[in-house]
C-alpha cells in the first residue's frame, strides 16, 4: 500500500506500482467499442500508461492533452490513457478535444487498478485510480514508474518520456 495525498489529505492505494525491471502485469482493459484489450494487444511496442482518476477533472484532462501532444513524436510507442471512466465518456472527451494520438482505456470490468497497485481504497475517492505513469518496454518489462504524490498535481512528463 502506498500513501499519497489529495489537497493535503492522505489517501491510500491498494498496493505498489510494479518494480522497474520486472515483467509488467498483464491487463485487460476496455476500449471505446467495449472490446477487451490486453498487454499483448500492444506487443512489440513501448507502452506509456498514463493512469488518471477521471478525464472529467482538470488535471487529468491536462495530462491527457500533454501526452497527446508528445505521443505523435514517439517512435514505436503507444500512449494509453487509463481511467475508471466509462468507455463512452472517454471517447467523447477525446473526440471533443481532438485527441487522436492517445488511446483511452477504461478499468470498467477490470482488475487493472488492483493489479497495478493504483486503486484508491479510502475516502470518497475509493475505487478510482491514483495518478501514475508506468512505461513498459517492447519486451514487456517495466522501464519507469511514477506515483504522483499529490492527486491534484500533474506527473513529471519530461522524466517519464526521457525513460523511453
Amino acid at each position: 500500500m502506498a500513501t499519497i495525498k489529495f489537497q493535503g489529505n492522505p489517501l491510500h492505494t491498494s498496493g505498489e506500482l510494479p518494480t522497474v525491471g520486472s515483467k509488467a502485469p498483464d491487463f485487460t482493459l476496455v476500449n471505446g467499442k467495449l472490446a477487451d484489450v490486453t498487454l499483448a494487444t500492444y506487443a512489440g511496442k513501448k507502452k506509456v500508461l498514463n493512469i488518471v482518476p477521471s478525464l472529467d477533472t482538470p488535471t487529468c484532462a491536462m495530462s491527457t492533452r500533454k501526452f497527446n501532444e508528445k505521443a505523435s513524436k514517439l517512435e514505436n510507442t503507444v500512449v494509453l490513457v487509463i481511467s475508471a471512466d466509462l468507455p463512452f465518456a472517454q471517447c467523447r472527451f477525446c473526440e471533443t478535444e481532438g485527441l487522436k494520438d492517445v488511446i483511452p482505456l477504461s478499468t470498467f470490468r477490470s482488475s487493472f487498478a488492483d493489479d497495478y497497485g493504483v486503486k484508491l481504497t479510502d475516502t470518497f475517492l475509493a475505487g478510482l485510480t491514483a495518478r501514475a505513469i508506468v512505461i513498459i518496454g517492447t519486451d514487456d518489462k517495466v522501464m519507469y514508474t511514477q506515483l504522483v504524490d499529490e492527486l491534484a498535481h500533474e506527473p513529471d512528463y519530461e522524466t517519464a518520456l526521457a525513460a523511453l
